[in-house]
């Protein structure tokens, strides 16, 4: 019997060979590539020809003056674009949902989620005309309304803020869909009955709507907390310049700039195989909380 079991799932697992060979070698052979992390590593001399060297790359991260910065930087970004991250597309969904007028409702729905597919090189195009000091549409506005110019992606205060916002702006359309299927799945009797008992439309929000949304609020927060040390490189990257690396500099432009332009490969492998470690915690502890808080599982 569990012969011909098997027998009748070989295909399935036969159509799981090619993706599985795809992971095995874009995903698992590139990790022989850590061992440049304990490593001297000159490209000439190859893996297994460069000096070893222990841990004397690690000792050299810890020790770099601006390490510190960059970390506070990585965790302040992702922090708050994930607090934003939640937030605005609930507030979103749960107004979306008060909208009767479906025209209105699917029209909006579509404008907010086109971003999504935009990538951050066409973002940052957009956003380096929109918000120029001198040129800008946004600037412009601020002068009209009699404030003064300010340079969002050239001053240290401002530019973080720059980034959540762009960001938010990008994907809030995409997490409001699934907020607003959350909402969809609510009973409807429970707002008859809240309406029976002479709830308003504020009260039905807080008691029905928000209490039925919460296992996918509580999902998706957990989630995210293995994105606490990934701030956007590609935003960050396109976005800012040497005049905001003391607010804008991460772990992930550190790593580029030492590895790619400085060619301190030993020193890059050593910063990211340290940021992949403390990642695998959070992303442990993130499906932890969610199994425990959720009842949300792998398999």
């Amino acid at each position: 019997m569990k012969a011909m079991k098997a027998l009748r799932e070989l295909p399935l697992h036969l159509m799981l060979l090619p993706g599985a060979l795809i992971v095995f070698v874009y995903c698992y052979v590139p990790m022989v590539g850590v061992t440049i992390a304990f490593q001297q590593f000159v490209p000439v001399k190859g893996l297994f020809g460069s000096e070893w060297i222990g841990l004397d790359n690690f000792r050299y991260v810890l020790n770099m003056p601006d390490i510190g910065r960059v970390v506070w930087n990585t965790l302040f970004i992702s922090v708050m674009k994930i607090v934003a991250g939640l937030t605005v597309p609930i507030a979103i969904a749960i107004l979306l949902n008060e909208v009767r007028l479906q025209f209105f409702k699917k029209t909006f729905q579509t404008l907010v989620y086109l971003p999504h597919f935009l990538s951050w090189i066409i973002i940052s195009g957009i956003l380096i005309d929109i918000l120029s000091p001198s040129e800008g549409v946004v600037n412009r506005i601020v002068q009209a309304l009699g404030g003064r110019s300010v340079f969002f992606l050239g001053d240290n205060g401002w530019f973080p803020f720059t980034l959540v916002a762009s960001d938010v702006w990008k994907e809030f359309g995409f997490s409001t869909i699934v907020y607003l299927a959350a909402i969809t799945g609510i009973n409807p009797s429970l707002y008859e009955a809240a309406v029976m008992d002479g709830a308003g439309r504020w009260k039905q929000m807080r008691h029905v709507t928000l209490p039925g949304m919460l296992p996918v609020i509580v999902l998706l927060a957990t989630l995210s907390l293995g994105n606490v040390l990934n701030a956007g490189f590609e935003q960050v990257f396109n976005l800012y310049s040497p005049s905001v690396y003391e607010s804008g500099d991460i772990l992930d432009t550190l790593i580029y700039r030492i590895g790619i332009l400085d060619a301190q490969f030993g020193v890059a492998t050593a910063i990211g195989l340290l940021k992949s470690f403390v990642s695998l915690i959070l992303i442990s502890l993130s499906y932890f909380l969610a199994y425990r808080l959720a009842n949300y599982r792998i398999f």
